[in-house]
């Protein structure tokens, strides 16, 4: 809606996702006239920017555990997905795919996490014990 012309990327949801959509038209109207959907979208820009360059220094800069830590705390970021709790249903492929990374070594990764006490491994999902410990491992 912000730029005017075709989407340059593809965006896949991994898992059932609900998108709100409104009409061109009234998404400008907003933005013309509602100071807190303006708030709102500039809070949520400036969120997800954030996220984006922690992610890509973490990529560039840190080893795969600590990247493979990152990404699932930023799977918890208070402002982006508020109200989660502390369990998620995630497969180890999904977590490959967020981090850029195998499947194999994701695994690798979470046992490494697993062993420092930052979060526990089930089948199906993952309990995160320490999130600020996660956002900080291995940086």
């Amino acid at each position: 809606m912000l730029k005017d012309e075709p989407r340059r990327y593809d965006v896949v949801a991994l898992r059932d996702t609900r998108v709100a959509c409104m009409r061109r038209e009234t998404f400008h109207w907003l933005l013309d006239h509602s100071i807190g959907f303006n708030r709102f979208i500039i809070n949520q820009l400036n969120e997800r920017l954030g996220l984006f360059i922690g992610l890509l220094e973490s990529e560039r800069l840190l080893d795969v555990d600590a990247r493979v830590a990152r990404t699932m705390a930023a799977l918890f970021h208070p402002v982006l997905q508020p109200g989660m709790e502390s369990r998620i249903a995630i497969s180890q492929e999904e977590i490959g795919y967020l981090a850029g990374v195998s499947r194999q070594r994701v695994n690798r990764a979470l046992h490494t996490l697993q062993d420092a006490g930052f979060l526990t491994t089930e089948y199906g999902g993952i309990t995160v014990i320490d999130l600020e410990g996660l956002r900080r491992f291995g940086g």
